[in-house]
């Protein structure tokens, strides 16, 4: 069967995250929106540990809510921040991990805590510790345990990010890099970006939200073909790279991404990497640093062309944009007005967000939603979108309308 896996996000224990990302609200939202198995989040935060004690269980493989409320299933994950120097640099990386079971994140808690670093200030612990040496870590601990480089192109916090990653894997990880199976892209780059670089071939390259509030859930996230949610079929497909049965995943139009472009959001402006060169990465109007986004840093170390040859182990993949944003779109209205919100939820009585954006065809779509509302999800399935890149922590704009064709008359009312 058909599963749609969600697998980094943050809970409210989290620094800058909603207080809606409770379980059961996670729960709730994963069947609105036709996410089948989701990450727990901050499983190493000690009051978010004692919830998933308290409201999961662990059946067939994935954890549910005892409660039998929901059939959305979770997997023990955490996201991570290690802060470090290596060759007198400093590092900041975020990683995402993955648990098999609440015995092995009680072991890793113990572990951390007898070494020092503080589990209780934030959902996603901020540690002084190597990334070779968690994973090193990690392994002896349990095996069975994953650690996924996260949104891997961020500029200030990942293993690639122009600020303070590395240029390589094994650069990074040294001989444990043999254990590094799968690499997260980010909002900000998609699977061809991560193409250019044959280093990667071997890789598997995941998407997830990374969400920090229960609307964001699904915006980036995979497909997977299992009996049933499992986190050692997950593991398995990662480790074996079981291209049968990891399928596709759901991306972000990289444009979209808060850095793809280079740019500084102070003068509001942003350039292609071409550009940011003749400038010598300085902003024009204030002279400052720019920001080196995504697209350059590829840039710096790509092998490849612009436009490669899709590699053996690459996994398909489909260009989405969230419901709301595509609604808000051919209204010409923000994603939380009114009448957006109206529309989002009679569309969502009729199907799930993921089964409106991938499945439905036009004539089923004509039958609970408006034309111009149809016909944007199949511009969108098309990749006939206009663009504005972003830059600098600003997230870019797309539209499934450009002006000159957007319809004049959506009949709102």
């Amino acid at each position: 069967m058909r599963i749609i896996a969600d697998l980094h996000l943050h809970s409210r224990f989290s620094r800058s995250c909603s207080k809606d990302l409770t379980i059961t609200n996670i729960a709730k939202v994963c069947e609105r929106k036709g996410i089948d198995m989701v990450g727990t989040a901050d499983a190493l935060h000690p009051e978010w540990r004692k919830e998933i004690g308290h409201q999961l269980e662990l059946r067939d493989g994935a954890y549910y809510l005892k409660d039998g409320s929901s059939k959305t299933a979770f997997i023990l994950s955490t996201e991570v921040a290690c802060i470090y120097k290596r060759h007198d640099k400093g590092r900041r990386l975020h990683h995402v991990l993955y648990f098999p079971d609440l015995e092995a994140v009680d072991k890793t808690i113990k572990e951390l805590t007898d070494r020092g670093y503080n589990l209780k200030s934030d959902g996603r612990p901020i540690m002084g510790i190597d990334s070779e040496l968690l994973l090193k870590l990690l392994l002896e601990i349990d095996e069975r345990i994953l650690l996924v480089p996260a949104h891997a192109w961020t500029p200030w916090f990942a293993i690639f990010g122009s600020k303070s990653g590395f240029d390589s894997i094994d650069e990074c990880f040294g001989e444990y890099s043999k254990y590094i199976y799968a690499i997260e892209t980010g909002l900000s780059s998609d699977p061809i970006m991560n193409w250019r670089i044959s280093a990667l071939d071997n890789i598997f390259l995941i998407s997830n939200s990374d969400a920090h509030s229960c609307n964001n859930l699904g915006r980036e996230a995979n497909i997977f073909e299992m009996e049933k949610p499992s986190y050692e079929e997950f593991r398995r497909i990662l480790v074996e790279h079981d291209l049968s049965k990891f399928t596709e995943t759901i991306e972000f139009f990289p444009e979209e991404g808060k850095y793809h472009a280079d740019g500084h959001a102070d003068c509001k402006f942003w350039c292609e990497p071409e550009k940011s060169k003749k400038l010598g990465g300085r902003c024009p109007t204030c002279g400052k640093l720019l920001t080196i986004g995504v697209l350059s840093r590829v840039s710096d170390l790509s092998d490849r062309d612009p436009n490669p040859a899709k590699p053996m182990l690459a996994v398909p993949f489909r260009h989405v944009v969230p419901l709301k944003e595509l609604i808000a779109d051919v209204f010409r209205k923000r994603p939380l007005a009114k009448a957006v919100i109206l529309e989002y939820e009679k569309m969502l009585e009729n199907a799930t967000e993921f089964g409106i954006l991938l499945d439905l065809s036009k004539n089923e779509l004509l039958e609970f939603t408006k034309p111009e509302i149809a016909k944007g999800i199949l511009r969108m399935r098309a990749g006939n979108v206009s663009v504005k890149p972003g830059y600098d922590g600003i997230y870019g704009e797309i539209y499934v309308y450009a002006d000159e064709d957007h319809p004049k008359q959506v009949g709102l009312f």
